[in-house]
C-alpha cells in the first residue's frame, strides 16, 4: 500500500510540474514554499482522485491559505473535494464546516476570478441543498440564485423549483415577503419554464413543484384575490400583468364572482376578445341584471364564436336575455335560431316558448271570449309536445276552455283558432275534457 501511495504521489508530483509550466500557475518563488506548494498540490489531487476527501481537505486547506493565487484549479477541485467531505463525516458538526468551506471557496474566488457568472448557479444549489432547513442561512443562496439570473438573466430551468422551494421556506420561517412579492417570483419563475418549453423541453415537473410550494404557502384565496389584487388593479388598470395573474388565479380558485376578476376579464377581452371572455362577462351581467350590457357581449360573442355549439349558445342566452326583458317575440325568434343550429337544443327551446306562452294569458287575453283567450294554452301545448315535455303538456291542457264553454260560444272542436297577440299563432280548438 505504501509502495502504490508513493507511486500516485510521484505521478502526481510530474503531473504538477507539467502544469506549472501552463499560464495561470503561480507557485512561491521560495524554493522552500514552492516544493511544499508542488507537494501539497499532488497530495489533495490524489486523495481527491481515490475518493479520499476528508484527508484532501488537509493539503487543501494550506494551499488556500498560504497560496491563495496559485491556480484556479485549487477552487474549482476545492468544491468538490469539501462537499464530497461534508457526506463522508458521520460529525454534523464538523459536516456544518465542510459545508460553510465550500461557500467560502466559491467566495475567495470570486475576489480573485472574474468569471462569476459562470459558476454561481453551481454555488446558489450547494447552498441551496446545504441551508434549506437553516432558518437563518437560507438567505444566502436565495441572494445566490437572483445574483444568477441578474448576471445571466435566467438559471438553468432544473434548478427552478429549488430557488422557489427556498422562498416558500423564507416565507415560512421568516414571514419574508408579501404576498404580491411571492406571485411576481412565481410568475416570473413559470415565464421562464415557458420559455424552455417553447423549446421543446419538458418542464412540467418543475411547474409542478412550483404550484404545489404555492398551494402550500396558503396565500391566495378570493378575498385575498378581491381584497389585496383587486385594488391594484382597479388602481393601475393599465397594468395587463396583473390582470392576466388575476384572471389565471381567480380561475385556479374559482373566484369567479369577484370584482376583480371581472375587471381583469374585461382588460383580457379588450386586448384577445374571444367567445369564451364575451361570454363570461355577459354571464357576470346577467348575474347583475345588467341586461342591455349582457345583449351587447353576446351579440359580440356571436360574432367571436367559433362553431355551431357556440353559436347556438350564444342566441338561446339572447333569447334568455330577451325574455327576462319582457321582449318575447325576439326571444322566441332568438331560441328558434338556437334550435335551427343545433337540434340538441330543440327540447329547452321549446319548453321555453311554451313557458312564455302560458306565461302570456293576462298580457293577451281580450276578455270578450274565453275560448280565444284560453287558445294560447294550446299554443303552449303544442310547443312542449315538440319539447317532449309531457308534465308541461299536462299544465297546459288543463287551462284549455271545457266542451261547456266552447258549446256556449257556438264553436266547434277542431275548428282553427288564432291566438293573436304576440304569438300570432294558428292552433286546432281542443278542450281540457
Amino acid at each position: 500500500m505504501k509502495i502504490k501511495s508513493t507511486l500516485l504521489g510521484l505521478a502526481a508530483l510530474l503531473l504538477a510540474g507539467m502544469v506549472q509550466a501552463q499560464d495561470g500557475w503561480n507557485f512561491p518563488t521560495d524554493p522552500a514554499q514552492e516544493k511544499k506548494a508542488r507537494e501539497l498540490n499532488a497530495a489533495y489531487t490524489d486523495f481527491k482522485d481515490s475518493e479520499q476527501f476528508i484527508e484532501a481537505t488537509h493539503p487543501l486547506h494550506w494551499l488556500l491559505v498560504n497560496v491563495p493565487e496559485l491556480n484556479e484549479s485549487i477552487y474549482q477541485n476545492g468544491v468538490i473535494v469539501y462537499d464530497g467531505a461534508s457526506k463522508a463525516t458521520t460529525d454534523e458538526a464538523q459536516k456544518r464546516v465542510y459545508q460553510d468551506s465550500v461557500i467560502a471557496i466559491y467566495d475567495k474566488r470570486n475576489e480573485l476570478y472574474n468569471n462569476e457568472k459562470d459558476w454561481i448557479e453551481n454555488k446558489a444549489y450547494y447552498g441551496y441543498q446545504y441551508y434549506k432547513g437553516d432558518k437563518d442561512k437560507l438567505t444566502g443562496p436565495i441572494a445566490d440564485f437572483e445574483k444568477a439570473m441578474e448576471l445571466n438573466g435566467t438559471i438553468n430551468y432544473q434548478l427552478i423549483a429549488a430557488y422557489f422551494d427556498l422562498i416558500y421556506r423564507n416565507y415560512a420561517y421568516n414571514k419574508a415577503y408579501s404576498g404580491e412579492e411571492i406571485l411576481a417570483i412565481h410568475d416570473k419563475l413559470n415565464q421562464m419554464l415557458d420559455e424552455v418549453a417553447a423549446e421543446g423541453t419538458d418542464v412540467s415537473s418543475q411547474k409542478g413543484t412550483l404550484e404545489q410550494l404555492l398551494v402550500a404557502m396558503e396565500l391566495i384565496d378570493c378575498d385575498f384575490i378581491e381584497n389585496t389584487m383587486g385594488p391594484k388593479l382597479a388602481a393601475d388598470p393599465t397594468n395587463e400583468a396583473l390582470a392576466n395573474q388575476i384572471f389565471n388565479y381567480s380561475v385556479q380558485y374559482k373566484c369567479y364572482s369577484s370584482n376583480a376578476f371581472l375587471q381583469a376579464l374585461k382588460i383580457k377581452h379588450e386586448k384577445e376578445p374571444s367567445f369564451s371572455t364575451s361570454q363570461v362577462i355577459a354571464m357576470r351581467y346577467v348575474q347583475e341584471d345588467k341586461l342591455a350590457e349582457a345583449e351587447a357581449l353576446w351579440k359580440e360573442a356571436l360574432t367571436l364564436a367559433e362553431n355551431d355549439a357556440q353559436k347556438a349558445e350564444g342566441h338561446m342566452e339572447l333569447a334568455t336575455i330577451y325574455a327576462k326583458q319582457g321582449k318575447k317575440s325576439a326571444a322566441r325568434n332568438e331560441a328558434k335560431e338556437a334550435a335551427n343550429i343545433d337540434s340538441s337544443k330543440t327540447a329547452d327551446v321549446y319548453s321555453m316558448i311554451a313557458g312564455m306562452y302560458m306565461n302570456s294569458f293576462n298580457d293577451c287575453k281580450g276578455g270578450e271570449s274565453r275560448v280565444k283567450d284560453r287558445a294560447i294554452y294550446i299554443a303552449a301545448y303544442n310547443a312542449y309536445q315538440k319539447a317532449g315535455d309531457s308534465a308541461g303538456m299536462s299544465k297546459a291542457r288543463a287551462q284549455f276552455p271545457s266542451k261547456e264553454e266552447v258549446f256556449t260560444e257556438g264553436m266547434q272542436v277542431g275548428e282553427t283558432l288564432s291566438t293573436g297577440c304576440w304569438i300570432g299563432e294558428s292552433v286546432t280548438l281542443a278542450t281540457r275534457d
